[in-house]
């Protein structure tokens, strides 16, 4: 007996019957019905979905120019360190705020200046995408290992280790996440670095990875701690180990395949909440610091200036908005195209 990840879904369906999408049967090289494996009815699916396909190409060259960071920079001929505000006095006025219109925005500079500093928006823009994304990344990584790691093991096990492994969910999430990030970045940062020693941007990246998985994974693994436990007891589990198969193999070959829909939904809402927490860090100056680009530091500027500056807030608020709303788009889209009642 095979899991229901495994079995192949036939077209030859009768018409009243066939979902939608799946009217136009399928056929191999000599005419026979060829069925359809669910990560192939999903696709199909998912492709149906403009919404989805739409956002998923802007997330995708979300990415694309974040990587691309260096390269596009050396096109653009600037980079976000120098100060062009000393170089070219011009640029700024005598208050140090961009002497051009609309914050400076001019062939030169396409995204305007910085007040008081001077330096291009552009560029810090690109490299700030890249510092928050990859760390929004390298963070989601870890949440959704220990979350299925943890989640399929206390739902596939329980008794004694699903009670211990729910109690310290439950410790840990009894805890503010925004409040502890803020408290927790400064004592994950003093075990690095000795006090009065200036912090290396490398390790306020890793501090801000190790506190954003530590309390990040509970979920997922609550989530996929349910769903274990219900798929356990089904039929072809049971035969799974009447047959001997040990517990190793049942978790990687029965129970994991069918959990890949809540890892891969969950992991597209996951993302966008960690690249905010990570600017809503470095924006409260626990996070990133100067002179390293970043996403929150560019609100944290805005938040200076945007009196008598309001367009330097532009482009960085706008590209956070369109990045988090077409990311959580995705993830509905992702889940409706798994969904098979879905009339998407």
């Amino acid at each position: 007996m095979t899991s229901p990840s495994q079995t192949a879904v036939s077209t030859s369906e009768t018409p009243g019957r066939a979902s939608k999408g799946l009217k136009k049967e399928k056929k191999g090289p000599g005419g026979e019905l060829v069925g359809r494996s669910p990560g192939q009815l999903m696709w199909t699916r998912f492709k149906r979905d403009r919404t989805g396909v739409i956002c998923g190409i802007v997330v995708l060259a979300f990415f694309v120019v974040s990587a691309l960071a260096p390269v596009i920079a050396s096109l653009y001929g600037k980079n976000p360190y120098t100060l062009y505000g000393s170089e070219d006095p011009t640029l700024l006025d005598e208050f140090s705020y961009p002497a051009a219109p609309n914050g400076g925005i001019s062939g030169d500079f396409w995204f305007g200046i910085e007040p008081g500093l001077g330096r291009d928006l552009f560029t810090n823009l690109l490299y700030g995408m890249r510092t928050s994304l990859g760390i929004s990344v390298a963070v989601t990584i870890l949440v959704v290992i220990t979350g299925t790691i943890l989640g399929v093991t206390a739902g596939y096990l329980g008794g004694k280790t699903d009670y211990w492994l729910g109690r310290v969910i439950d410790f840990l999430l009894a805890f503010p996440s925004q409040l502890t990030f803020v408290a927790f970045m400064p004592v994950v940062v003093a075990l690095f670095v000795a006090p009065g020693d200036e912090t290396p941007t490398y390790i306020r990246v890793i501090a801000l990875i190790i506190v954003q998985w530590a309390l990040g994974w509970m979920g997922l693994a609550r989530l996929l701690r349910g769903q274990v436990m219900s798929l356990r007891e089904r039929d072809f589990v049971e035969a799974a180990r009447i047959t001997g198969a040990s517990p190793w193999r049942i978790i990687t070959k029965e129970l994991l395949p069918n959990v890949v829909t809540p890892i891969l939904v969950q992991s597209t809402y996951m993302l966008p909440l960690f690249v905010t927490a990570e600017a809503g860090l470095s924006y409260l100056g626990v996070g990133i610091m100067e002179p390293t680009p970043d996403w929150g530091r560019l609100f944290h500027t805005a938040g200076q200036v945007y009196e008598n500056d309001p367009t330097f807030l532009l482009f960085p608020g706008g590209a956070m908005v369109i990045f988090v709303l077409c990311f959580n788009l995705l993830g509905d889209s992702v889940r409706d195209a798994f969904d098979p009642k879905s009339g998407r």
